[in-house]
């Protein structure tokens, strides 16, 4: 039962309990999505390695800035000496083309540069996209014809031409993961803008919520208390999906110049950097973008797990760790069709 009905039956009821009561259900629920236990352990390391990235460099001896020309083949274009390009005990991931920069240090400092300039501004889009939704559905017509234009807008707008122009405004000293994360954040909110506010506007007609009204409730302690919890699990998922995508866009604006530059690594930059040496040094291509692929494909999963275990009358999507079901169900199945080929012979002998 929502807080509202309670408040209408029952002044000074504690709600803590079933608060509780929920959170539990929560993680039982997430506990059975092994897809998502998995994805979620991936991220975890994920973060860990780009939190201790200082510490794992320096147990490694190297550091991502230093240049070691005697370490790569000037003769051939640069290419790393050795096999593995150049792996060894010095360097446990072989060094970077042209320039000879432990590659095993870039990667896990690109991690902090590419992660955190991703959180980051999902943090922004969900929050400015929570509050322009949730204001947008319950204003009144004229407010919510006004918000519905300027996330029309927003959304309309091109990422990479207006990150474009704000290079020519900001001053080449303001730091450049600080400037991609805004850009980022300030302008590619509209679309969460768009999900809260149609799922604010089907919730606003649910019994608890007409319920809080007749308890004399105001439109934010309403949306606080009642539509938030609803809008859990549709904005959790699309955070979730929100954070490879604006990974994606950070490699696209350091090719573009916009983004993080050089000497500070980030894995788009990486990507960028080595479209010309994967025929010469595949390693350089193949582990950043093993990295991207796997912190996408880690998200995707937590994030439909997150989603199944908030709303459990929502299918997943992923069909991982389902066999036991399926199994069941042809079980059902052939026990249905046994029983009924021996109502038949009943009906037969009859």
């Amino acid at each position: 039962m929502s807080e509202a009905l309670v408040a209408v039956e029952a002044a000074g009821t504690d709600t803590s309990a079933p608060a509780a009561s929920g959170a539990r259900q929560f993680w039982r629920r997430l506990r059975t999505q092994r897809a998502a236990l998995v994805a979620a352990v991936v991220v975890a390391v994920l973060v860990l390695v780009a939190l201790a990235a200082p510490l794992l460099t320096a147990i490694e001896g190297q550091d991502p800035t230093t240049y070691h020309p005697s370490l790569i083949d000037s003769a051939r274009g640069g290419v790393p000496i050795g096999p593995f390009g150049g792996a060894g005990a010095d360097h446990w991931l072989g060094v970077e083309p042209q320039t000879g920069r432990d590659l095993f240090a870039r990667l896990v400092y690109g991690a902090r540069v590419s992660l955190g300039v991703a959180l980051a501004a999902t943090l922004i889009q969900v929050a400015i996209g929570v509050v322009v939704g949730v204001a947008s559905a319950l204003g009144n017509r004229w407010v919510d014809q006004l918000l519905s234009r300027v996330t029309d807008i927003i959304v309309a707008l091109p990422l990479m031409i207006m990150s474009l122009a704000l290079l020519a405004i900001v001053p080449a000293s303001f730091p450049r993961p600080v400037l991609v994360t805004l850009v980022i954040g300030l302008i590619a909110w509209g679309n969460i803008a768009k999900i809260v506010r149609v799922q604010t506007l089907t919730l606003k007609g649910l019994d608890h919520v007409f319920a809080a009204r007749l308890s004399g409730w105001g439109s934010w302690h309403i949306a606080r208390r009642e539509l938030l919890p609803g809008l859990a699990a549709p904005v959790i998922t699309y955070a979730a999906l929100l954070v490879p995508t604006n990974i994606s866009a950070e490699a696209a604006l350091s090719f573009l110049g916009v983004g993080v530059k050089p000497p500070t690594p980030s894995w788009g930059q990486m990507l960028t950097a080595a479209n010309i040496w994967y025929q010469a040094a595949p390693q350089y291509l193949l582990l950043p973008a093993g990295a991207l692929f796997v912190t996408v494909l880690a998200l995707t999963a937590l994030g439909d797990g997150v989603r199944t275990a908030l709303d459990p009358r929502a299918a997943s999507r992923l069909r991982i760790g389902t066999g036991r079901g399926s199994e069941s169900d042809s079980d059902t199945a052939a026990e249905d069709d046994t029983g009924n080929e021996g109502d038949t012979g009943k009906e037969k002998t009859s």
